[in-house]
């Protein structure tokens, strides 16, 4: 059911119900009726708002299997927290350092 993967991928994504309902321009009592099932058929054009709010395919929105959608979730998680570093004043030459520290690390702590 599209309301099911809708509420799965949204809450993966750590996003509230309102959250959704601003990013991608649709109402938040029209995402709630989709998501409890009460609004059985909404417009390709609705959906396709959602899915790019939630950074996935159309298709996404009604295929059960996982292994897209992960992938998807890695690729925006790594995104998400590659722009926060960077926000925050992160530089290329302080995150080069840290892949060197972090591979000094594993290389030892096998050891």
């Amino acid at each position: 059911m599209v309301g099911n993967r809708i509420r799965m991928l949204r809450e993966e994504r750590k996003l509230t119900m309102h959250e959704l309902a601003v990013r991608s321009k649709v109402s938040k009592s029209y995402i709630s009726s989709i998501e409890r099932g009460l609004q059985k058929n909404p417009s390709i054009r609705i959906l396709l708002r959602i899915a790019d709010t939630l950074h996935v395919e159309l298709e996404d929105l009604f295929d059960s299997t996982t292994s897209r959608v992960e992938e998807t979730i890695l690729d925006q998680e790594w995104v998400r927290l590659l722009e926060e570093a960077v926000s925050d004043g992160l530089t290329k030459q302080e995150f080069h350092t840290f892949i060197n520290l972090m591979q000094y690390k594993r290389k030892h702590a096998e050891s």
